[in-house]
């Protein structure tokens, strides 16, 4: 039920972290990768490495939150490709600041890139999809997009709106047995959570029931049952990967 052999996925901010996590398991289900980022270097050694492990994998440099370069990335994998069974909308950055000191372009970088990127990649695959009549859409929001965060209003906003974005479609995509559906990590070791200080990570530490910290493995498996056959009557629903962090 958990094999993957002859589905594509196309996974956004694949290169590394969490994105680099989900392509891995997927491709070692049999799933042939359609790998998207910004950064080419750590996307062309992330390939590289995947391909000496016998994963099917093709690169694909974009600015998702540019809808005219996304249009065409899509018309490309789709040719390369034929079909894509799975998109996950992973890319995502923080600049972080109080909101008195915050600018209002790290505001329009963060949401351009967190929600108005995921928004473009949905939209200009709507067709493909509609027509193939399945699909499955997973949207990496984040527990900070359910519990807010001082000094990230840009960050939380833009994962709060993949929560929305992800149940309307959920409801416009059903009856194509398309499922959309999103997971909300809490704090997964990545290079991003590497940017925090002691003091706020043993601040999170405290509050996660299981005592300890989530690896991008742990989203990177609920990504792999969020596209296996076991999920096939999962729409609309966020699954929190966070050690019990919220409840």
């Amino acid at each position: 039920m958990l094999s993957l052999k002859g589905k594509v996925a196309f996974i956004t901010g694949a290169a590394q972290g969490i994105g680099k996590s989900i392509a891995r398991r997927l491709g070692e289900q049999g799933a042939g990768l359609a790998a998207v980022d910004i950064n080419k270097q750590t996307l062309d050694k992330t390939a590289d490495e995947f391909r000496k492990g016998g994963i099917e994998i093709k690169t694909y440099i974009c600015d998702i939150s540019n809808y005219t370069q996304t249009e065409e990335l899509v018309k490309n994998v789709m040719n390369d490709f034929s079909k894509v069974d799975f998109i996950i909308n992973n890319a995502g950055i923080t600049r972080d600041g109080l909101i008195m000191r915050m600018s209002e372009q790290d505001w329009d970088l963060v949401l351009n890139i967190n929600l108005k990127g995921a928004f473009n990649v949905c939209k200009a695959f709507t067709r493909d999809l509609l027509k193939q009549k399945s699909g499955r859409i997973i949207n990496i929001s984040s527990v900070i997009g359910l519990m807010g965060n001082a000094g990230q209003v840009n960050y939380a906003s833009s994962k709060a709106g993949l929560l929305g974005l992800t149940k309307s479609l959920a409801k416009e995509f059903g009856s194509r047995n398309i499922l959309v559906n999103a997971i909300a990590p809490g704090f997964i070791e990545t290079e991003m959570t590497k940017a925090l200080t002691d003091a706020d990570r043993e601040a999170y530490f405290k509050v996660i029931p299981l005592k300890r910290f989530g690896s991008p493995e742990d989203v990177a498996n609920i990504v792999l049952f969020l596209c296996s056959d076991l999920s096939s009557y999962l729409t609309g629903q966020v699954i929190q990967c966070d050690g019990g962090m919220i409840m």
